[in-house]
């Protein structure tokens, strides 16, 4: 049969709601939480794995179909953030929502920039976990999804809303995963609606090494710079400090978001500081 991992912890994994254990080798190719794999239901054996279209190393979560990418008016939005995720989802076929919560305090300028800035490249939408106010979210849980975004925007309160009795020991999970300084952390999926919601609170940053991207083929990853490539004089155009760059032509017009532009100057820069890095160490 086959079925989805739900949750690992040492040598023993849930698919399905099954108790299992992994056949021979297995077990060193690893299985992760978001596997799908096909098991011995009566031996509850799993025997092989899939393969995966995906796999995150923190957290370390297979197969991941959406990623929703949460900010708030309070803390101030880290728009670099939210881009170093837009690429990372771009790169692993992952399909991303902008969730906008604490929408009860957010003024129209922020409401107008975060519009300008992502509404060509991603869905946006707008609730209040502390007005329960999430049913935009609940639409979106379909697939395998994780929470992205910076601390205190409210995501583990967002995923409170969604759990609704489950919310204490959501809860507590996240104050048991907060206090540890493990590089890898447990994580179990929870299925809710159509989908599945993983349990970690996401990703709070995310470093140019890990996006593992050559920076001279990084703008291919800008659905919004797409349009404007061919308009370059130079194939091998970095869209950095190039003349006659359809680009930045472009974020000149108002067509590109300078502050897109701006992010992808920087992410570019990071990429060559990291692998310089690299080349040291």
């Amino acid at each position: 049969m086959k079925g989805l991992v739900t949750k690992k912890n040492a040598g023993q994994f849930i698919v399905d709601g099954q108790s299992c254990v992994a056949r021979g080798n297995l077990k060193d190719e690893g299985i992760f939480v978001g596997d799908i794999v096909e098991y011995d239901k009566s031996q509850h054996i799993i025997e092989k794995v899939l393969s995966r279209k995906n796999l995150l190393v923190r957290p370390p979560l297979a197969n991941l179909d959406k990623m929703i990418i949460v900010l708030a008016p309070i803390p101030k939005p880290d728009f670099l953030l939210i881009d170093k995720l837009l690429l990372f989802c771009q790169k692993n076929q992952i399909k991303v929502v902008i969730c906008v919560n604490k929408c009860d305090i957010l003024n129209n300028e922020l409401k107008s920039a975060i519009e300008s800035t992502y509404s060509k490249v991603a869905k946006i939408i707008f609730v209040s976990a502390q007005q329960n106010h999430i049913k935009p979210l609940e639409d979106e849980i379909k697939g395998v999804c994780a929470f992205a975004g910076q601390s205190a925007v409210g995501k583990s309160s967002l995923l409170n809303a969604l759990h609704g009795e489950q919310k204490e020991a959501i809860g507590e999970l996240a104050k048991k995963t907060a206090r540890g300084r493990q590089t890898t952390r447990m994580v179990s999926l929870y299925k809710f609606g159509k989908g599945y919601i993983a349990d970690t609170a996401g990703f709070s940053k995310l470093d140019e090494g890990l996006l593992q991207m050559d920076e001279r083929k990084l703008a291919l990853f800008y659905p919004d710079f797409a349009p404007f490539l061919k308009n370059c004089e130079y194939l091998s155009c970095t869209h950095t400090n190039e003349k006659n760059c359809g680009v930045k032509a472009q974020v000149e017009k108002g067509n590109i978001s300078s502050v897109r532009y701006e992010n992808y100057l920087k992410i570019y820069q990071g990429i060559k500081e990291s692998k310089k890095y690299e080349k040291k160490g």
